[in-house]
């Protein structure tokens, strides 16, 4: 009757859970984004979980497929949920109690000397058999466990999050390596064009001296702007091979694997006319980085009160039984039964302060957790603010670039003219075809510029991840 009376008692107390209850912080960030939205961005409804899609190119599309299939780094992040979830398992597991059996046989023999003196009839040499099993459950009066269960569960999810978070560095790091791949196609096409040009210009001016028409002076400009134009076409070519190295080691392969595949010149990706980026507070739901840290610090929250439980009583109920015998023939028999069962308690009266220094350890880390939760929310709208600039003031020089690019096509038709006429000498030819080179060169880097900065945008909006794009 008393024994049922405790475990009553111990079940009733069970229901107390020491250490602080974890609430997610009230964060406060601004309605509107700082940077003005003028260049095809818009405030409505948010969906980026496919943005590649938007550019319209199934090369990228490809990759991207690839790439969710076969990542290694992403297949690491998929292995750390795993892990997650089994530390899981193991905390869930303290809740209920343990049972473990015992079996075992021994040949034995009495000392003829031993004291006392065993009777006549004692068999000196003498068989035992023995099964049974041995039962625990600490009941979780203090929650210790609870809150242990509490944080891997955080910890699960902060896994998750991290793993959609690796998923959307992945996405944005093969589109930019293929957009840049082609910037450096179409870049090496033009230096290929304008080596063209320029050998013609060369072979002309060469032939005018030849002929007393022109100076050696004519010649030696023509000749060090062909040199210096054939110089950019081993860094191009290097450019291009990075590249393709890149994407293919993104994709789980060895990196020349998509050197035939990728090998022939396609555009740069054409950037969507509209961009939706939503408000300041999506970010707080859309980025994964926010909600791991989110996560984290409720993970520190319980891992708190699981220190606390420590400064507490622990109490059990154990119990054991089986049977036991000298021979085999009665071994079955009710004689050959034993068992016990009872409460116990077990409080670390002094431990030299070792506990409370431990709770204070899981307070600092609370903190910590804190700091970098509200870091993060920090960095995540500079990341945006800074993508939306980059985009729009990209868009910017981009228009600039290209009415530059029409001047210089015109000024060097325009001197080429005049030089014929005899109004201009041929440096005037010269000067402006090497403007009107560095004009096509600067054009085609605005055009990769403009498409990876709105590859960073949409990574900094949180853009690339779903629920059916996830692969737990």
């Amino acid at each position: 009757m008393m024994f049922g009376r405790a475990v009553i008692g111990l079940l009733f107390f069970s229901g107390c859970t020491v250490g602080p209850n974890y609430q997610a912080p009230k964060i406060n960030v601004a309605e509107q984004w700082a940077t003005p939205l003028s260049h095809g961005e818009m405030k409505g409804a948010v969906d980026l979980s496919i943005w590649w899609k938007k550019f319209n190119d199934p090369d990228l599309d490809l990759l991207m497929t690839k790439a969710m299939e076969s990542n290694y780094d992403l297949r690491l992040a998929q292995a750390r949920v795993r892990e997650a979830r089994a530390q899981r398992d193991v905390a869930y597991g303290g809740l209920w109690p343990t049972i473990k059996t015992i079996a075992s046989y021994s040949r034995n023999r009495w000392g003829k000397n031993s004291f006392p003196p065993l009777p006549p009839t004692t068999p000196f040499n003498f068989n035992e058999y023995n099964a049974g099993f041995d039962a625990a459950w600490e009941i979780d009066i203090f929650g210790g466990t609870r809150r242990a269960v509490e944080a891997a569960n955080a910890e699960v999810d902060a896994a998750q999050y991290g793993q959609r978070d690796v998923l959307i560095s992945l996405l944005a790091e093969v589109a930019r390596s293929y957009i840049q791949l082609r910037g450096f196609q179409q870049r090496l096409t033009i230096t290929h064009q304008n080596i063209k040009v320029q050998q013609e210009t060369f072979d002309l001016t060469k032939s005018r001296f030849q002929h007393g028409l022109s100076s050696d002076l004519d010649v030696q400009e023509a000749r060090g702007i062909l040199a210096q134009t054939q110089a950019q076409v081993p860094l191009l070519e290097t450019g291009i091979q990075e590249s393709v190295y890149h994407l293919a080691v993104l994709i789980g392969q060895e990196p020349e694997a998509l050197m035939d595949e990728l090998s022939e010149e396609k555009s740069i990706p054409l950037t969507p006319p509209q961009v939706p980026v939503g408000l300041p507070s999506d970010l707080l739901q859309r980025r994964p980085d926010i909600q791991k840290a989110e996560r984290g610090l409720a993970a520190a929250t319980s891992h708190i009160g699981e220190a606390q439980s420590d400064l507490f009583p622990k109490f059990s109920l154990t119990g054991g039984g089986g049977i036991e015998s000298l021979s085999t023939s009665n071994w079955f028999d009710y004689a050959s039964r034993y068992g016990s069962i009872g409460p116990s308690v077990q409080w670390e009266i002094f431990e030299a302060g070792r506990i409370r220094a431990q709770v204070r350890v899981q307070n600092a880390r609370q903190e910590e957790a804190l700091d970098d939760y509200q870091q993060t929310i920090l960095a995540a709208l500079q990341d945006v603010e800074g993508a939306l600039t980059n985009y729009a003031k990209e868009q910017v020089r981009h228009q600039s670039l290209s009415e530059s690019l029409d001047a210089q096509t015109q000024a060097l038709d325009l001197s080429t003219k005049l030089y014929k006429s005899g109004l201009v000498d041929f440096i005037r030819v010269l000067d402006s075809e090497r403007a009107l080179y560095l004009a096509q060169d600067a054009l085609v880097q605005s055009n990769q510029a403009v498409s990876v900065d709105l590859v960073q945008l949409y990574k900094a909006l949180g853009g690339g991840w779903s629920e059916n794009l996830r692969k737990e």
